[in-house]
């Protein structure tokens, strides 16, 4: 992608006149080692084809309404870019965290951080945890539970040696026990034929499968003090020498609360995952 040397030079006037203005968050970081980034000026992130709610609202990342978006422009504001600075590009996640030049700054569509994926690209340092979330189907005892006691009475079940089920052992504690399953699929079938009441998986599972596999699936709410969950990080091109700078504004915004706010609302509302009590 071309530097665009006359724009580069245009920002660079338009500063010294003390007409440019920087964001809040990050100063002149945009300025500072322009060359850094894919375009001079400008901060261009990653996102997939489509964007799915509630990480991106209507595929439109640039509205900046979204958990993923808002958190991008949260960055793009501590690393000092102003809104109509910011520029998206699409891939799929395959694309995204395969060896090679990228054509974005950072990425972001729930990349978990692993060690096999660090081989190949950077990541931040994580802007979300996953939480346990139960979920269940329309008609299910469990469609009208609104406590974590509502749900002690019911058949809850869970995939054999995950986080998920240890959260039904330990936070949900069913009258009945855990119902076991070898797999998420087997514990997804139980539900759909009414073999159990509700499953836990962790959160983007819960969003997958109540929006996309199951037949009137619906999420009951996530679970409290569950941690152990996959940790999603921004991703970026291996020895970027952005990812200092990207993991600082990360780093600011969770010691702010700007991440735990925004997850609050985008993930943790009456309309998407209630925290149950």
């Amino acid at each position: 992608m071309s530097r665009r040397p006359l724009a580069a030079l245009a920002l660079v006037a338009l500063a010294t006149v003390g007409l440019a203005a920087c964001s809040s968050g990050g100063g002149d970081a945009a300025s500072d080692g322009g060359g850094d980034f894919v375009t001079e000026g400008k901060l261009t992130i990653g996102t997939g084809e489509p964007a799915y709610y509630p990480w991106v609202i209507d595929d439109a990342p640039e509205s900046g309404e979204g958990f993923e978006a808002a958190v991008a422009y949260a960055v793009a504001d501590e690393l000092g870019f102003a809104k109509e600075d910011v520029e998206w590009v699409r891939t799929t996640f395959d694309q995204a965290i395969a060896p090679g030049p990228k054509d974005f700054d950072f990425n972001l569509q729930q990349f978990s951080i692993t060690p096999e994926r660090a081989e190949a690209v950077d990541f931040s340092s994580p802007y979300y945890e996953t939480t346990q979330v139960v979920i269940t189907v329309e008609g299910s005892p469990a469609a009208d539970a609104a406590s974590i006691a509502d749900l002690k009475p019911l058949l809850i079940g869970a995939q054999t040696g995950t986080t998920s089920l240890d959260a039904v052992e330990e936070v949900i504690a069913p009258d009945q026990g855990a119902q076991v399953f070898n797999t998420n699929d087997d514990a997804k079938l139980a539900l759909q034929s009414g073999t159990v009441d509700a499953i836990v998986v962790d959160l983007p599972t819960a969003f997958y499968l109540t929006g996309v596999e199951l037949d009137g699936g619906l999420i009951v709410g996530q679970l409290p003090a569950t941690s152990g969950g996959d940790e999603f990080g921004l991703v970026l091109a291996k020895d970027s020498p952005l990812t200092e700078r990207v993991t600082a504004a990360v780093d600011a915004l969770r010691e702010d609360g700007t991440l735990d706010a925004l997850a609050a609302e985008w993930l943790g509302g009456d309309d998407t995952a209630p925290v149950l009590k």
